[in-house]
This record gives structure tokens, C-alpha cells and sequence, in this order.
């Protein structure tokens, strides 16, 4: 119902209108009602009505007057405005402020029925579009973190993106990136670790660095852009708050990480500050694992670079542990299509598919590494390109089937831990993938929620929503008649009997009530 307040000087008519129309048939209900401009205004402060009725001759503040200061304090309320033939004028100035709707006296109820149908339909559409509207901003908002991480890996690898590009998402995301300083800090986790904790570690550093800008995952590490203030801040500042999150990482999940940070520059030339990171990774080699490693402990020849190939072969071991067969075989065609254009001294070559197949053994559980390491002698003896990417190939495919069973394995632990969670908390209300997600100390809420489905079958929230009605079944069964507004607040609905009732309905076929019927009356029927 949209509440309306009637304005007129003549008491006759006030009363009559009042008395006449039937509003709730129009669609609205009649809230309040006014003799003059002046007392609408403070009406209209108090009640905020959707439409007002109002005649145009008043004494003190007529309706002209009424609808010019409303149209700017109150422009979302409707007029119809009551007019006499001779001032028929005037309400065409009336319609200069957005009034559409006008009337001339003497009218009966029918013609004001009618124009508030219409009226009523309008105020319908515009809410409809409001909705419409909030919908999209809401599915936006949940969307927006995952298109931020997918435009900077994508920023960071595509190099047809441009100036045009930037200029885009930063319309999109409401924030300027081209006029700031930017420094990049990529996260590498040592040893054998799970997708989670690649999470883990990107939400760790957004909670500990205040200047992050965007962040996002890029096979086996993290990458984060980080606003560089120009207010002479200190990079040991910086390098120190860095240092803390490698350190609360390694509390939780006792995995160290290998951090390598770039030089500050401009939005543009991120590109060149990414690869600086890697080579400062490159670097860890002589280091120790967990080291936290800048651009000013590489020497300088080795940070040009040059005549070299970034092989990145922990995107394939990233999909490797993943068990993804198919994106292992098309990493691996792309990897020897890239040294087949290459055409390195055969040495070279040789030197990059070792490099490539050393990667894999460092991912061997240990009693299978031996297998996989007497495949160094066979590889080394192989004499051309297209043999040493069958064996390769042979050899990622059984490694991959190995991760494909433990991850199997994993996803069912991390899902057996979230159905304990339920059980213990399913009466809660505020029970949600975030919450659970939260409980499992930072773990991501969508792939969460995307392993409960692949292991369930079934979305996180219908599988609380029937775990909770099925708990509400049992309950009736074993106490008969119960409250309705008490089953709610019982089993997580937070005391809203009329959506438990519906939800109720929906999982078992029946209301509440009909539900605890056959336990009155003792039969099944």
C-alpha cells in the first residue's frame, strides 16, 4: 500500500473525498490530511507519503507552492493536483515540476479512482526499476573482488592491455590507479601446500598491508599492488610489515614463504616491476627458504634478464596438485610449442626440460620420488624434442593421477570438517559459508563453497537449510504440538515462523501445522 495524504481548504470536500474513495482498492491507504500548503509541509515531514492529493487554491502556501518546495525537498512523491476551470493555467505550471496528474473540479470518486490506479502502477514500475537497479548493484559488489583479481593477472601477463583498458576498470572500480605510486610483492610458498592456503595467505597480507590496491593468485603465488605514498615513508616500515605477515602465515599453517618485493614505479610499467619480482624469486635459490628478497640483493646482470626464457613451471605443478589432467597436457603442449619456436642449442633445450622435469620430482611424495628420479638418466639419453615431450608427458599424466587421489582425499577431509561445523552450530541463524569459512582460519568462501558441491552434491546453503528442517521434523515428531514461531528460533531461522513456515513447505510438502497432524490425531492420513 502507498500511504496518501488529501489537501484541500474546503472541510466539505475533505471530508467527502475522504469518505468517498476507496483507497485500498486504489492501492493506497489514506495516512493523513491537510487544509493548506503549510499544514501539508509539516504532514508530510511526519508521514512521508508516496501521493498527495492537493487542490492548487489555498490560502498561505497554495498547491503551486507546495508541490515547488516538495519537488526539491521530497522530488519522489506524486501529485494529483485538484484544479477549478479557472485555474487550469496554473496547472500547467504544476506539470513544469513533474506533475502529471491533474484533475478539475468538481470530480467524483471514480475519476479519482482512476487516476490513482494509474498512478499506482506507476509508483509499482519505478520500484520495480529500483529493485532491478539494487539487484545489479548487489550482484556487482559480490562479483567486483573477483573481477579485481581477475583484471590484475591479467593487467600483469596480457600485453595487448593498454592505457584504454586501465581507464575502464578504473571507471569500474571507482579508484584511480594510473596517477599512483605502485610497488609488487609476490608470495611464494615453499614445500607442498593446498589451494587454501594460497587464500589464506592473499587474505593474510590484504589484513596486515593497509596500501593494498588490487591482489589476485597467479599459479603458485600471490601478487600484490601496493599504493607507495608519496609522504616519505620508509620501505623498512614497509619490509617490516611484510616480514609480519610471513611470519603469522608460518603460525597458522606452518609453511614457509619466500617473498620477493619490487622497486616502486608507475601503474604503467607494472609489467616490468612483475618480472622483477620473479627474478628476484629466481634468486631464492641461494638463499634461505622464507627469505623476504628485494631488487637491491640481485646483482644487476642478473636482473636484465636477457636471452632468457621464463619456463614457469609452476603453473604446471600448480595444476599438477590440482589433478587436473587436462590443463596439465594443454601447459605442456604450450611449453614445447615455446621451445620449438625457440630453437635453442639443443643443450639449452635439454637444460629446460630437466628444469621442467626436476620440478615434478620436487612434488613426488617420498617413496615415490625414486621412481621418478631414475627417469633423469632415461630423459638425458632421449635425442629429440618430440620424444622428450612424450616422456614428459607420460610422466605428468601419472603424477597428476597420484595428486588427483589425494586431492580426492583432501576435499573430503575439508568437507567433513564443515559437516561438523553444521552439526554444532546449525541453530544459529547467522550460520553461513563466510562464518564456516572464517572458522577454518581464512580459508576462501567460494572454493569452499565450490568443494562442499563437488563432494555433496549439493549448494552449502540447501544442505544447512534441509539439515535444519530435517532437525524441526524429528523435533515435532518427538514433541507433537509445538509453536510454530518456537521451531524458528530453534533451528536457525531466527524466530520468522512465516519463512520457516514456507521453507518447511517447500522441503517437506507440508505446512508445520499439517506436518504435526498425524501425531494429534494418530494416524499416518
Amino acid at each position: 500500500m502507498y500511504k496518501l495524504l488529501l489537501v484541500d481548504d474546503e472541510r466539505l470536500i475533505l471530508e467527502g473525498i475522504s469518505q468517498v474513495v476507496d483507497w485500498e482498492k486504489a492501492g493506497t491507504e489514506l495516512a493523513g490530511t491537510a487544509r493548506n500548503g503549510i499544514e501539508a509541509l509539516e504532514k508530510i515531514e511526519a508521514l512521508a507519503p508516496d501521493i498527495v492529493i492537493s487542490d492548487i487554491s489555498m490560502p498561505g502556501l497554495d498547491g503551486l507552492g507546495l508541490v515547488e518546495r516538495c519537488s526539491q525537498k521530497f522530488p519522489a512523491i506524486k501529485f494529483i493536483m485538484l484544479t477549478g476551470y479557472k485555474d487550469f493555467d496554473y496547472a500547467c505550471t504544476a506539470m513544469q515540476h513533474g506533475v502529471k496528474h491533474y484533475l478539475l473540479k468538481p470530480c467524483n470518486e471514480q475519476q479519482i479512482h482512476e487516476a490513482l490506479i494509474e498512478l499506482v502502477q506507476e509508483l509499482d514500475e519505478r520500484k520495480s526499476r529500483e529493485q532491478f537497479v539494487m539487484e545489479m548493484k548487489h550482484r556487482l559488489t559480490k562479483v567486483l573482488p573477483h573481477v579485481k583479481e581477475q583484471f590484475l593477472k591479467e593487467w600483469i601477463s596480457n600485453k595487448t592491455y593498454g592505457s584504454h583498458d586501465l581507464d575502464y576498470y578504473q571507471e569500474l572500480f571507482d579508484t584511480r590507479l594510473d596517477d599512483k605510486n605502485v610497488r609488487l610483492i609476490l608470495l611464494h610458498l615453499e614445500g607442498s601446500f593446498e589451494y587454501e592456503h594460497l587464500f589464506a595467505l592473499q587474505n593474510i597480507a590484504k589484513d596486515m598491508l593497509s596500501e593494498v590496491l588490487l591482489s589476485t593468485t597467479i599459479g603458485s603465488h600471490v601478487l600484490i599492488l601496493l599504493e607507495q605514498p608519496d609522504d616519505g615513508r620508509q620501505q623498512s616500515d614497509l619490509l617490516e610489515r611484510i616480514a609480519e605477515v610471513k611470519k603469522i602465515f608460518h603460525n597458522f599453517y606452518k609453511i614457509h614463504v619466500t617473498i620477493a618485493v619490487s622497486d616502486q614505479g608507475r601503474m604503467i610499467h607494472s609489467r616490468t616491476l612483475y618480472r622483477q619480482t620473479l627474478q628476484c624469486l629466481n634468486h631464492r635459490f641461494y638463499l634461505e627458504e622464507g627469505s623476504l628478497i628485494t631488487a637491491s640483493d640481485i646483482p644487476a646482470d642478473e636482473l636484465s634478464g636477457k636471452n632468457e626464457m621464463d619456463l614457469e613451471e609452476e603453473q604446471i605443478c600448480l595444476f599438477i596438485k590440482a589433478g587436473d589432467q587436462n590443463a596439465v597436457e594443454a601447459e605442456l603442449e604450450r611449453l614445447f610449442g615455446v621451445l620449438s619456436e625457440q630453437r635453442f642449442d639443443i643443450n639449452v633445450t635439454r637444460s629446460y626440460v630437466l628444469q621442467l622435469y626436476s620440478a615434478m620430482i620436487r612434488l613426488c611424495i617420498p617413496e615415490e620420488r625414486g621412481t621418478f628420479t631414475s627417469g633423469l638418466a632415461e630423459l638425458a639419453e632421449l635425442g629429440n624434442l618430440s620424444s622428450l615431450k612424450a616422456f614428459v608427458k607420460k610422466e605428468a599424466g601419472r603424477l597428476t593421477q597420484m595428486y588427483d587421489r589425494h586431492f580426492v582425499t583432501r576435499q573430503s577431509s575439508i568437507v567433513d570438517k564443515m559437516l561438523r561445523i553444521i552439526e554444532e552450530d546449525y541453530c544459529n541463524s547467522e550460520l553461513s559459508l563466510s562464518s564456516v569459512a572464517a572458522e577454518m582460519l581464512y580459508m576462501n568462501p567460494d572454493y569452499l563453497g565450490k568443494i562442499f558441491k563437488k563432494v555433496t552434491g549439493e549448494k552449502f546453503s540447501n544442505y544447512v537449510t534441509h539439515y535444519r528442517i530435517n532437525k524441526a521434523s524429528e523435533h515435532i515428531i518427538r514433541s507433537g504440538d509445538v509453536k510454530v514461531f518456537e521451531l524458528a528460533e530453534l533451528y536457525g531461522f531466527g524466530g520468522n515462523a512465516q519463512y520457516f513456515s514456507q521453507v518447511f513447505k517447500k522441503v517437506t510438502g507440508r505446512t508445520p501445522t499439517d506436518f504435526m497432524k498425524p501425531q494429534v490425531n494418530g494416524t499416518g492420513e
